[in-house]
């Protein structure tokens, strides 16, 4: 019997070759899509998979709160780790972690690689694989690094034993490799290239003092609770432990540790007001219903061009209805048939997937796998192929199969009220989510646009950021001499982190003209005195630093809206009383963007400081009209002569802006895509309609022909009813568009007004394509020969 289908269903599909391809090429687009999508998916919902305790693992954040607000820091004091794991029996193992970037060096060969100084218990927390070496090799030596595959075969090559070799880290400190793992994929939330002792942090050229204690946060805490331990009562002792050990403090009651799982390290990872709001998952949804939206609207292809057919098929249903078939029979086969198109388009899938994955890749930044014939991939392919056939099959199946014979057979003509209605609604739901996805992609667009285009308070062109590596903070007078003589540089400046980054900060200090000023939250940066030049940020009141650090000791410049804090007068030549130090306040410069650059209203108060000793950034302004490839030459060989150990690294301040919107940049390039299939596919469905409904009208066009209309008014003839579908669409999807996107951007403080003009655009775009898909079709049957259609009669 099901061999009997399939030969049916073979001849079917190719004495319609036309019907057949649109709609093998429409669902192949719709099943590439989805495709993409949940590879992407997959490896989202699976960062962090690789770490097998997936029930007992959780980092400690902390949160804090300033002026009344919670904020979340992914930060914690050094000695929080062992007094969880001392304090709390539940909690069997806990590690304090600081990220780090450090030169690894043998002989000439030396990289650059991020990783982490850890504590003991991390290696077992995160059951790290070793392919050479072991733990105990780590925890013996206290001059012990592991590194990871990748980075050992980039210092030693390949299939070379790693094990025991002596590298130099950042030029000055030897380390014995002890062990080699394996390296983790892409998708970990903490991941590292190396790991060296936690007790080498600072490599013991800095007092560290200010680590051991309470209230200093600058440390990852990692924990791990026991099988059966209970997370509400073991995050109840976490939440109640820094309190405890700040009972002196004026913040005790205002901050306090608490439990975030390894599981929602990715996916549920944003914080407002102290708790958790989403994160990475509402992206994740909302990829997983576009995709289903693109397959429905190539399976609405494939149920309108079915039912369309239907006067065609007619007598082959009766006829098998006169010999015995049942409904039951005629559904299967129709599925059959379905479920065969699916499974050609899935063919087709599969080889557009190997070509544009690596487009793909590029575009969301992955190293995604089609890994076709592993089960998961296999079973997920064949479950989409069998829901698309399903899916477009069930109601031209239900419909063919409801065919009287004796009206068939008779040729008495069919009710077509039913069907042509929803073939009608069918096309109306396709071009309204067509004409959403362009909606969105255009509001997308513009609102990254408006954030990007604000006044940031500082000049991000032609500015250059280098890492402070080795000796550069020693040799700075020099390096900003030769920079400069250079003529290719107009200023170079230090400060401790980058100007988009939150940086530094802390609470409970005064000042004169202001009450209530512990609780507030602000910002330090510490920089050398032409920073203000270099990045452009503008002095209002007072002057700049000295050259003389000295000089300099107990004045600091402050912020715009630091200065409002302090009164209506001018804050030059007030004091701000520091944790052991009185600050004088000597200048104010103009408030600028950082941390969250949709956030609304003025930033929050900052505090600068003439202390470049503590930098890790270096800034460059370039000079305009120089080639950059000669700036950059010019900049490598000045650090080449005075940090020659390190390598030349470097960033443009306008791709460390731009990375900013790297989510919704990727929003709007896959809706700017998207939007381009649906609407293709829906004009692929459109083009069938429009074919099968001027084969229908053949002879009536022939008659109107030769009693004299003209091509324009036959197209006209043959669009208008396809016409008024796409304008009830636009009526439907502008409502729609602007409830979908309004909410989208609630999320933003800073963010544009939805204008009527984006739904003109979208609507001319879309009446346009419709026109121009249906048009071709119509112009072809108005200028058909009319003695051909008429010749029977």
């Amino acid at each position: 019997m099901f061999r009997n289908y399939l030969k049916i269903a073979f001849r079917n599909l190719a004495k319609r070759k036309v019907f057949t391809s649109i709609n093998i090429l429409g669902l192949a687009i719709g099943i590439t899509c989805a495709a993409l999508i949940l590879l992407w998916i997959e490896d989202e919902i699976n960062f962090d998979k690789v770490f097998p305790k997936q029930d007992q693992i959780y980092y400690v954040p902390t949160n804090q709160t300033f002026d009344g607000e919670v904020y979340t820091f992914y930060s914690t004091p050094g000695p929080l780790a062992q007094d969880l794991k001392d304090e709390i029996p539940e909690i069997t193992k806990s590690a304090t972690t600081s990220r780090g970037e450090i030169l690894l060096k043998e002989g000439d060969q030396g990289i650059n690689r991020a990783g982490r100084f850890v504590g003991s218990d991390f290696l077992d927390i995160f059951s790290l694989h070793f392919l050479a070496g072991n733990v105990q090799g780590f925890l013996n030596r206290p001059d012990a690094i592991i590194l990871s595959q990748k980075t050992a075969q980039a210092l030693f090559g390949e299939n070379t034993n790693a094990l025991n070799r002596v590298l130099q880290v950042n030029g000055k400190h030897s380390f014995t490799v002890t062990g080699v793992i394996e390296d983790l994929p892409q998708n970990v939330t903490f991941g590292f290239e190396w790991l060296l002792p936690i007790e080498s942090y600072g490599f013991g050229e800095e007092d560290l003092s200010w680590a051991r204690v309470y209230g200093n946060n600058f440390a990852d805490t990692f924990v791990e609770l026991s099988p059966n331990a209970n997370f509400t009562e073991v995050d109840k002792k976490v939440r109640a432990m820094i309190p405890s050990k700040m009972k002196d403090s004026e913040n005790t009651s205002k901050t306090y540790a608490f439990l975030h799982s390894i599981k929602d390290w990715h996916l549920h990872s944003n914080f407002s007001d102290g708790k958790k709001v989403g994160g990475q998952i509402t992206f994740v949804r909302l990829m997983l219903l576009i995709a289903f939206i693109i397959l429905l609207i190539a399976c609405i292809n494939f149920m309108n061009l079915s039912t369309a057919q239907s006067e065609k098929r007619g007598k082959e249903v009766g006829v098998r209805k006169v010999l015995g078939s049942d409904k039951r029979k005629l559904i299967a086969q129709f599925i059959v048939e379905a479920i065969m198109i699916a499974s050609l388009a899935s063919v087709v899938s599969v080889f557009t997937l190997v070509i544009v994955l690596p487009f793909f890749n590029t575009l969301v930044e992955k190293q995604l796998e089609l890994k076709l014939f592993s089960p998961g991939h296999l079973f997920s392919l064949a479950g989409i192929t069998l829901m698309c056939g399903l899916l477009a099959g069930w109601y031209p199946s239900l419909y063919l199969s409801s065919f009287r014979p004796v009206q068939i057979l008779k040729g008495l003509q069919r009710k077509k009220g039913g069907t042509a209605i929803i073939r009608k609604g069918l096309v109306i739901m396709q071009f309204t989510a067509s004409i959403i996805f362009i909606i969105s992609t255009i509001i997308v667009y513009k609102q990254v646009q408006h954030a990007k285009e604000r006044d940031l308070g500082y000049d991000k062109e032609n500015l250059i950021n280098i890492p402070v590596t080795g000796d550069i903070i020693k040799n700075f007078a020099p390096i900003e001499q030769d920079m400069i003589s250079s003529g290719t540089v107009e200023n170079v400046s230090l400060i401790n982190s980058g100007v988009l980054s939150s940086g530094d900060n802390g609470s409970g200090l005064t000042w004169q003209g202001g009450m209530d000023t512990k609780d507030i939250l602000v910002r330090f940066r510490y920089i050398s005195p032409s920073f203000f030049e270099t990045v452009g940020i503008e002095l209002l009141e007072g002057h700049g630093f000295k050259e003389n650090m000295a000089a300099d000791s107990t004045n600091t410049i402050i912020t715009q809206s630091f200065a409002r804090l302090m009164g209506e007068e001018s804050a030059i030549g007030k004091t701000i009383q520091g944790y052991e130090t009185t600050y004088n306040v000597v200048g104010v410069v103009n408030d600028f963007r950082y941390g969250n650059l949709y956030s609304n209203g003025s930033t929050g108060p900052v505090m600068f400081f003439n202390k470049p000793e503590w930098a890790r950034q270096m800034y460059i302004k370039t000079k305009s009209g120089i080639a950059m490839t000669e700036t950059l030459q010019s900049i490598e060989e000045v650090l080449k002569k005075y940090n020659p150990v390190f390598p030349f690294e470097y960033r443009f301040e306008n791709d460390l802006f731009n990375a900013r919107f790297k989510n919704e940049e990727l929003i709007g390039s896959l809706s700017k895509i998207f939007s381009v299939l649906a609407i293709c596919i829906a004009c692929l469905g459109l083009f069938g309609l429009a074919a099968f409904t001027a084969e229908q009208r053949k002879k009536e066009i022939g008659v109107r022909k030769v009693l004299g209309a003209n091509v324009l008014g036959i197209v006209q003839l043959l669009s208008k009813d396809f016409m008024k579908l796409v304008l009830v669409a636009l009526v439907i999807a502008f409502p729609l568009a602007y409830y979908i996107m309004s909410n989208w951007l609630r999320d933003f403080a800073y963010r544009i007004d939805i204008s009527w003009i984006v739904f003109v655009m979208a609507g001319t775009i879309s009446v346009f394509i419709a026109l121009l898909t249906v048009s071709f079709q119509a112009i072809k049957s108005a200028t058909a020969n009319p003695v051909k259609s008429l010749r029977t009669e």
